[in-house]
């Protein structure tokens, strides 16, 4: 039996992102076990830049959480991710654990290509902001193999389920999942398959997914985006993953050759300005309450 890992980025118990990959496991046309985790839950502190794991093979110096969230993606056979927008982007537990993404090297093999599908709740039509794009961000660093992403609008608790049309969502996800995968009706990058570019030129644009860049014309009055593969990529392709690790570890024997000559530019700022110190730390109420029906 295939494994479900569903990721809930939402603090808020039996919210409509736990609610949404929960109809979307109703849905799979196959029986399947399904594991939830909610990111919030999860102590995951800021990545160091030590480079040691990337040494010892996903062995981190933190002793935080992190692990603990590799090794349930690394154990799944997929993988349905729900998160909301908050101030026009997806909740930060998603970046929080996507910076930790020099220990992803270590479990690399096990994360490679695993079916996901993504879903953003947005509390108001239209104010989703770059949520969507955290979503797919968040899917392709985790190295799977993205087969839809969709949007869906509702602000109270379980307020998505009011519209129907968002229970079929959920099942054109499940049937997405380990079926074909749904293409882009919009303009999206022919590497990457993202539809969120930034524009660099007059008819220049950088996809905000892969980083690549290309052309945008207008042909038989639609939007084509013609986008060109650079040197170096992070995920297109398994070797992509290898050769970023290869230039991640490359890093230390660069910084040991040019430290002397990066020491002086960095010690001139050392006295400038005054640093303002935060409070002592305070042990923090929890004042989460469950949903009550």
């Amino acid at each position: 039996m295939k494994k479900i890992l569903g990721i809930v980025s939402s603090a808020r118990r039996l919210g409509n992102c736990e609610i949404m990959v929960k109809e979307v496991f109703r849905n799979l046309a196959e029986p399947c076990e399904l594991n939830l985790l909610r990111l919030t839950d999860f102590q995951i502190d800021p990545c160091r830049g030590c480079y040691h794991c990337l040494f010892k093979d996903g062995d981190c110096v933190l002793d935080d959480d992190c692990s603990t969230v590799l090794e349930a993606i690394g154990s799944a056979d997929a993988v349905i991710l729900a998160a909301p927008a908050y101030f026009l982007g997806a909740h930060s537990a998603l970046k929080r654990f996507l910076d930790r993404g020099l220990s992803f090297y270590g479990e690399m093999d096990r994360m490679w290509g695993k079916p996901a599908v993504g879903v953003a709740v947005a509390g108001i039509p239209g104010m989703e902001g770059s949520t969507l794009l955290g979503i797919e961000s968040f899917l392709k660093l985790i190295l799977a193999d993205i087969r839809q992403t969709r949007v869906v609008y509702g602000a109270l608790p379980g307020e998505i389920f009011l519209d129907d049309g968002n229970r079929k969502v959920a099942r054109r996800l499940a049937q997405s999942l380990f079926g074909p995968k749904v293409p882009k009706s919009a303009p999206s990058c022919s590497l990457c398959g993202g539809d969120t570019f930034r524009f660099i030129g007059p008819d220049r644009v950088r996809c905000m997914l892969c980083s690549n860049a290309g052309t945008l014309h207008m042909q038989n009055g639609t939007a084509v985006v013609e986008m060109e593969m650079s040197d170096h990529q992070l995920f297109l392709t398994r070797q992509d993953v290898r050769n970023h690790k290869t230039w991640l570890i490359g890093m230390k024997e660069r910084f040991m050759a040019m430290r002397k000559s990066l020491k002086p530019i960095s010690v001139d700022y050392l006295k400038d300005g005054q640093w303002i110190k935060p409070h002592p730390k305070r042990q923090n109420a929890n004042f989460e309450k469950d949903y009550e029906e």
